[in-house]
């Protein structure tokens, strides 16, 4: 019982205390994960998902050319390491209505190692 309520409390920890980030494993996990809808490389293409070159520093529902789901516009989210963080656990949670069909990265150390990928890749 104790170490589930520790596992609850490390799954909603903030990026603040997130492990440090592997971007090489960020890579796989993109790969299996993410690339089916998603193009990392600003210039890229949309696909079922929107492009996410330059993504940091980006209002979520703004990639040009991308029709987004009024939720994702509404929500205004800056993206950032803490707003990827907590978005990247529960999508659905985080943006009730988006179009994005992926569950979620429960483990803290898979949303490190994503966004180290997504530092890298989408600058």
């Amino acid at each position: 019982r104790q170490g589930h309520q520790q596992h609850q409390r490390g799954a909603m920890a903030s990026f603040a205390e997130a492990p440090a980030g592997n971007a090489a494993k960020g890579a796989k996990i993109f790969k299996t994960k993410c690339a089916q809808c998603h193009v990392a490389e600003k210039g890229g293409g949309h696909k079922q998902g929107p492009n996410l070159g330059g993504l940091f520093g980006r209002t979520s529902g703004t990639a040009e050319g991308f029709s987004y789901s009024k939720a994702n516009k509404e929500k205004g989210v800056l993206w950032a390491e803490d707003t990827l963080y907590d978005y990247l656990l529960a999508p659905k949670k985080y943006i009730p209505g988006t179009k994005m069909v992926f569950a979620g990265l429960k483990k803290p150390q898979d949303r490190a190692d994503l966004i180290a990928f997504l530092k890298q890749s989408t600058a």
